[in-house]
């Protein structure tokens, strides 16, 4: 893999197809005058010669800075016998090699090339030849260079592609298990505490943590045959701003009495509800962890283009939710921001903590 994180292969046909296109460009070397040797002895160097460039084509893929430099220098060799041959040969190469290789490596053979292509013409005093095969090296290399670019550019797109798709369903199991444990390991901590004293309270108590537990599984069940890629998606809707009351009364049964406003009404994109559901659902999953003991009041405004929520606990005995290591706020953050809104959190003037979210009914997916 190159510096740049592009792999570039040459696959077997394009090596033949470059071999057996070496020999037929190179076939009228045999009909011409030889320059410098008798005809037989000519025809036995040109053969000598095609023979290794040959081999340094079907190289080319596993050696490619040494087979390049060899197909240069055989064409600085047959155009010093046949100053009528151009290199064409060459600049199929040089091309070649900067689309197999970084910019950084590519550059030193380019400076190669246009010595081995420019040079003999340059010692026959053919300069209009000359000026012309350095226009060319530089256009070959550029060309390999900018399909390489091309490449090299996909490939950062797929992985960036893959990281967002990684962190989205990250965020969603997040979502989805840490609301659910919370609430199972409150409701198990409640029936351990009544179990012997007050046993139909411990017994609702596991009800209501069987309910939680099946509402995550379905939940999971629908997540994830939306990710696999043979999925039918009839695994159920998602959450939408509808099932906000559901969350709030479970949350209250789990200890923390939740007073849901909502205002205003509109066409709210699926999207977007599935995203304000998930905020107030790992907002209340919070203020559940943080603040025991307390309330928590849940405002949903739509109007104006924006859907407003503001998520406000009063305080408990646990520690603010802005002082742990945890990555609840960060997914908040990100959620609010892939819909094209923002979202703020931290303590309220009058004691507890609050989130606020402001993300617009046409915000971006």
């Amino acid at each position: 893999m190159g510096g740049d994180g592009y792999t570039a292969r040459l696959a077997p046909r394009w090596r033949r197809l470059l071999v057996a296109g070496s020999v037929v460009v190179s076939a009228p070397l045999f009909v011409l005058e030889p320059a410098l040797l008798g005809v037989a002895g000519a025809r036995i160097v040109a053969v000598l010669l095609l023979a290794v460039q040959a081999a340094a084509l079907w190289s080319l893929d596993v050696r490619p800075r040494a087979a390049t430099a060899v197909v240069l220098l055989v064409s600085a060799g047959l155009q010093v016998l046949f100053p009528a041959f151009g290199p064409g040969v060459a600049f199929v190469v040089l091309c070649t090699y900067a689309w197999l290789r970084p910019a950084g490596e590519a550059l030193p053979v380019l400076g190669l090339a246009v010595a081995a292509v420019c040079g003999p013409a340059l010692g026959q005093q053919r300069w209009l030849a000359a000026g012309l095969w350095l226009g060319a090296c530089l256009l070959a290399w550029s060309w390999g260079a900018q399909a390489r670019a091309r490449g090299a550019r996909q490939v950062a797109q797929r992985r960036q592609a893959a990281l967002e798709e990684r962190a989205r369903i990250a965020r969603e199991l997040h979502d989805v298990l840490s609301h659910t444990v919370s609430v199972m390991v409150v409701q198990a901590a409640a029936a351990d505490d009544v179990f012997d004293i007050n046993p139909a309270k411990a017994r609702e108590a596991l009800r209501r943590t069987e309910e939680a537990g099946r509402q995550a599984l379905a939940e999971l069940r629908w997540f994830l045959r939306t990710v696999r890629e043979d999925g039918d998606g009839d695994g159920g809707p998602q959450p939408t701003l509808a099932d906000l009351e559901r969350l709030g009364q479970s949350v209250s049964a789990a200890g923390l009495p939740v007073d849901l406003v909502r205002e205003g009404d509109g066409d709210v994109p699926s999207a977007v509800q599935l995203g304000v559901y998930r905020i107030v659902q790992e907002a209340l999953t919070n203020a559940l962890r943080h603040a025991p003991g307390s309330r928590a009041a849940v405002l949903v405004r739509v109007g104006g283009g924006t859907v407003l929520v503001r998520v406000r606990d009063f305080g408990g005995s646990g520690p603010s939710p802005g002082k742990g290591g945890g990555q609840g706020l960060v997914g908040m953050r990100e959620r609010a921001a892939l819909l094209g809104g923002t979202l703020a959190a931290g303590p309220h003037p009058d004691g507890g903590f609050q989130v606020e979210a402001a993300i617009p009914v046409g915000g971006r997916v």
